[in-house]
């Protein structure tokens, strides 16, 4: 069977409990002048603008907290943070968590409409940032007011008495392959991180953990903040203009231990260094999250630097909870194992059982699974009942990624279900055919989709950036057919290659998909 464990089997968290709490207090106790942040925001080799011990992080939260309970606001009110990437931004998120109130962290670089969407779906009681000329009637507090309560505040209140079940959090997803979504976290959630501790990070109150997103990123968030401060260690956070060039710098300078990013800007990394061997100082690895990371990159990373990097799969519903790390590093194709005490499961990609139908054998395709009583699953989905719903499968929960698993429980990510294409009645993964075009050289960057090319047909396209601008694309066109028709059955191949200047990302760097047809249709080929 394709079942990892038979439900959640670590320790669970105590009944009340405080997420800002478990992240601050027990450094600010036990070590309260150790750095517990850095913020950079100078020039690369001597870049330090900030720095923050844990004792001073935990008056700062706590003071913010005490800033907000003098609103009187209910207990699980939403407290809309659309500010900057600046040290405001982790204290107003983490001392609205300390309060009690439910944090809503949004992106800077989202357009004024997409932000109006998103804070008419929370439904604040405050709005944090912001210029305020959309919506003059909501109760409003700027950057500068946050700073001020952190550093002079009067008052230092004490963190909230919370239930683990209690709303702390609401995120809402990318929305790569649709309209963002809710989803709404308990406190709990950061104690269902814990096994990330040792299966991914390797992480010990020594290690300084440089995150290459910014702070207002919820990725960042949870792997650049909360949890290297859940175990004593120093966060460091980026607040200047990020450009690939600049990283080896940054984490020489910095001590970082442990550097971590999405795979497409390790790759950046590496077409951007100088060639040959790669100094980076102290660090013992890198980790990666967002979307699958090439092996290719990994190589190439792991030959220049002397490191390795350790990928992870997650979702918003739950953070990571498949991983590579130092001890248990992944099966080549793989992206590593459940991490020890979850529990995880594949499942049919369709069935209308009322269980939800029972796991697969192993080495199966299907959907992934993660077990319901795991502690770092979300609530639900906000105002989406049906959508909540949906995702359960009997004792399993699906967020739509399409996985196998091997007898030896190492997992292969086959992309997303929303992604999967049609090819002559066969399901497809485009996750699978890009594996097997990655080889060819000439590319730095290779993405395929299902492409309508007339309003009964589709066929695969494969979009790829030639790593010569200026080379012949109807030479790297033949290669890609060439090792398609090796390593591809017939109905797998791609029936269009086209080159583009490169692929269509997010803010956050992970791909955009749906965008392919668009630049297909840009390019006249489906006249």
């Amino acid at each position: 069977m394709s079942v990892v464990g038979a439900g959640y089997c670590g320790a669970l968290p105590p009944a009340r409990f405080n997420m800002a709490r478990y992240c601050i207090e027990a450094a600010a106790k036990a070590t309260p002048d150790r750095t517990g942040l850095v913020v950079l925001g100078g020039e690369a080799r001597r870049p330090v603008s900030e720095t923050w011990t844990f004792d001073a992080l935990d008056t700062a939260i706590r003071r913010f907290a005490a800033a907000l309970e003098a609103y009187n606001f209910p207990r699980g009110a939403r407290i809309f943070l659309q500010l900057g990437n600046t040290s405001a931004f982790p204290i107003a998120y983490f001392g609205a968590i300390a309060a009690g109130m439910v944090a809503v962290p949004v992106s800077s670089q989202l357009t004024a409409p997409e932000v109006a969407a998103l804070r008419d779906a929370a439904r604040p009681s405050l709005v944090i940032g912001g210029d305020g000329d959309d919506d003059a009637g909501v109760l409003r507090m700027t950057e500068e007011n946050v700073t001020e309560h952190a550093r002079s505040g009067a008052s230092l209140t004490a963190y909230a008495d919370t239930a683990a079940d209690d709303p702390a959090f609401l995120v809402f997803t990318s929305g790569t392959t649709g309209g963002p979504k809710g989803v709404l976290h308990a406190h709990r959630s950061v104690w269902g991180r814990r096994p990330m501790y040792r299966d991914w990070y390797d992480i010990s109150s020594e290690d300084r953990v440089l995150h290459a997103g910014a702070f207002n990123w919820t990725f960042t968030l949870g792997t650049g903040l909360a949890d290297p401060w859940a175990n004593g260690a120093t966060a460091i956070i980026n607040t200047c203009p990020r450009t690939p060039e600049m990283w080896p710098t940054l984490i020489r300078a910095t001590g970082a231990t442990l550097f971590a990013a999405v795979p497409g800007l390790y790759r950046q990394i590496l077409k951007y260094a100088p060639g040959g061997p790669l100094d980076l100082g102290a660090l013992r690895h890198g980790l990666s999250a967002g979307e699958a990371l090439p092996e290719s990159v990994a190589r190439e990373w792991s030959a220049r630097t002397g490191t390795q990097l350790h990928s992870a799969l997650g979702m918003s519903e739950i953070s990571t909870f498949v991983s590579a790390s130092p001890q248990r590093p992944a099966r080549p194709g793989s992206v590593g194992q459940a991490q020890r005490g979850r529990s995880i499961a594949i499942l049919p990609l369709e069935d209308a059982t009322s269980d939800g139908g029972s796991p697969l054998a192993a080495g199966s395709f299907g959907l992934l699974g993660v077990h319901r009583s795991d502690p770092g699953l979300m609530l639900g989905y906000w105002r989406r009942d049906n959508d909540t719903a949906a995702a359960r499968r009997g004792d399993w929960f699906c967020g739509g990624d399409l996985a196998s698993i091997d007898a030896d429980g190492f997992v292969t990510h086959h992309g997303r279900a929303d992604d999967l294409m049609n090819a002559f009645g066969y399901r497809v993964s485009p996750q699978d055919v890009e594996d097997a075009l990655r080889g060819v050289s000439g590319i730095t960057e290779l993405a395929v989709a299902e492409i309508r090319v007339r309003e009964t047909i589709s066929i695969i396209a494969a979009f790829f950036v030639p790593a010569d601008p200026n080379g012949d694309p109807d030479a790297i066109e033949g290669a890609l057919e060439a090792q398609a028709k090796i390593a591809l059955a017939d109905y797998k191949r791609p029936r269009a290659y086209i080159a583009i200047a490169e692929l269509p990302r997010t803010a956050n760097g992970k791909l955009r998909r749906g965008a392919l047809q668009a630049l297909y249709t840009q390019k006249g080929l489906d006249a």
